[in-house]
């Protein structure tokens, strides 16, 4: 029967990569931009390894993380990839891939938990969690790992998921600041700014991110690359240093929408481990199979014009409204109805509220409080959230830059659940939802709404748990003046990325991701520029075959 079973298995696998197959040439695939099909398609001709594959990204990490351009986007590498990919490799042979991720090297945000005994650390860049053991892996990963990926390794992030307080994006204390490729000192957005910078310039075939509010979608916006960030409950926080359980969501940064979809179909799904997962709908759509370049034929799609593309409160310039203006026109000529203005009625209250902060700040208090307490071990002794504070402060060096001012203080001040609490979070579900995103689709019979990624885009769907597919919509051009961007880096700058963001209600990833992915093969911009030469690794799998390293 586990046969039967497997033969099945292999079988939709062949399926899905023969297209690949029967387009391959004899050039190996460019790691820079290649394909989980593409990647999987040469895999099973056998004309390369996975142990291949993971040296090749390994080199091409090597390359540029600390050395070069020291874009500092991974934090630390799997010593147990190797011998992972090795056994992976056999078991092709044997009985076939398990799944077009068979095989295939992945990055993790470093607040994702992978079992201790692999070897790798799981911190959110705190040094107060270096060497710490977590209860196991997290639920996406052991859906991963079921599928055949290899973890890489641990992506560095802004520490804590950004909610440190006002420290730069893409800064940690363990891995440092991380910075974009497409710009020397490029603000990479955060917090899955180390996911972000390494699909963009193919550290790892994809990667996986966390987002509470905008930190997966900033962070594809700002790297030129494609991301989903999921309703919350879509997929698995056990085991995921926690922000808020109300609004984090573990989703796949890539470079197209493609591999997106993939990975999306294999990470999402209930898991008893999180109570939010049992609530979704009973059958987790196959996404790959919303890859549809006519999606946009009949959709109806909205413009909630009021704030949210005013730059008193959006901060939007010139050149990412003309692009969006652009990108409004190529909706409509791919068969979308444009409504314009669709505007969601609590726009301007969302703008005013403090509700998110009281929300989140007695989530992270809470919630991290429970994280450290699961762990098995932790040398730092931290056990609580006050106790992390007092470690910092003990600790400058390593984890209090200049110039900032502590979040975390904040959060350990407050009470926890109380009624302030309900309150402020039935809220922000009334103006996320109720009068936000919902009330916009129903009252403009809409399927969706589109947004550029910058500015305030997130805020809605972030309170509301509603999800984000975002694309490449354009780059700043080479006449830009680069501005500070925080303490330690700068956006926009000369080629600077930002993206497109489809907004839908709960549970509409399908539809999103077929909208984006009918614009994004329109358009192709992902293609229309690359990273500076520096940040460029030059390492490629021809490199790697047949070599004694």
């Amino acid at each position: 029967m586990v046969v039967v079973a497997h033969s099945l298995r292999v079988s939709s696998v062949q399926a899905e990569i023969s297209s690949s197959l029967t387009r391959r040439t004899t050039a190996l695939p460019d790691l820079y931009e290649a394909t989980v099909t593409e990647l999987q398609a040469g895999l099973n001709a056998g004309e390369f390894t996975s142990v291949e594959l993971v040296k090749a990204y390994f080199a091409r990490i090597s390359e540029v993380n600390l050395q070069g351009p020291a874009l500092r986007a991974v934090i630390e590498t799997n010593p147990s990839a190797l011998a992972e990919a090795a056994a992976l490799d056999a078991e092709r042979k044997l009985l076939g891939p398990r799944s077009l991720l068979h095989g295939i090297p992945i990055l993790l945000k470093d607040n994702i938990a992978t079992t201790a005994s692999e070897g790798m650390n799981t911190t959110a860049g705190s040094y107060s969690m270096l060497g710490s053991t977590v209860p196991g892996d997290a639920g996406v990963v052991k859906r991963l790992r079921a599928a055949g990926a290899i973890v890489l390794g641990k992506a560095n992030l802004s520490e804590f998921a950004h909610y440190r307080g006002n420290l730069a994006s893409g800064w940690s204390g363990r891995g440092g600041q991380c910075t974009a490729a497409y710009y020397p000192g490029q603000d990479p957005c955060g917090s899955s700014s180390g996911s972000g910078v390494s699909a963009s310039i193919g550290l790892a075939a994809v990667t996986l991110g966390t987002e509470t509010d905008g930190s997966i979608t900033c962070p594809v916006s700002q790297n030129n690359i494609a991301g989903i960030k999921p309703t919350v409950g879509l997929t698995s926080r056990a085991g995921v240093i926690p922000i808020s359980e109300h609004q984090d969501t573990v989703g796949p940064l890539t470079r197209s929408i493609s591999d997106a979809a993939i990975v999306l179909s294999i990470i999402a799904g209930p898991d008893p481990n999180d109570n939010f997962t049992l609530a979704q709908p009973n059958r987790v759509p196959q996404y790959t199979r919303a890859l549809n370049t006519d999606a946009l034929q009949g959709a109806r799609i909205g413009v909630p014009r009021a704030m949210f593309l005013d730059p008193t409160y959006s901060g939007l310039d010139e050149t990412v409204l003309s692009a969006y203006a652009t990108a409004l026109q190529t909706l409509q000529d791919l068969g979308a109805t444009i409504v314009d203005p669709a505007d969601l009625p609590s726009a301007y209250d969302i703008a005013a509220s403090n509700n998110e902060t009281i929300v989140l700040n007695a989530d992270f208090k809470i919630q991290l409080n429970t994280w450290y307490q699961s762990l098995y071990t932790n040398p730092s002794g931290v056990r609580s959230l006050a106790q992390l504070i007092a470690f910092d402060d003990a600790n400058p060096t390593l984890e209090e830059p200049t110039n900032y001012t502590d979040q975390l203080i904040a959060s350990e001040a407050t009470t926890g659940y109380n009624a302030t609490f309900y309150q402020a979070l039935a809220a922000d579900y009334d103006m996320g939802r109720t009068r936000g995103i919902d009330a916009a689709l129903q009252q403009y019979n809409l399927d969706a709404l589109v947004l550029p990624a910058p500015g305030y885009t997130t805020v809605p769907a972030a309170i509301a748990g509603y999800p984000i597919v975002t694309v490449p919509l354009g780059f700043y051009p080479d006449n830009t003046t680069a501005q500070s961007a925080g303490p330690a880096t700068v956006y926009p700058a000369p080629g600077a990325p930002f993206g497109l963001s489809f907004l839908g209600t709960a549970y509409s990833e399908y539809n999103l991701i077929g909208y984006a992915y009918a614009y994004e093969q329109k358009t192709q911009t992902r293609l229309a520029r690359k990273a500076y030469p520096a940040a460029i690794p030059t390492t490629q799998l021809a490199d790697i075959i047949g070599s004694s390293n």
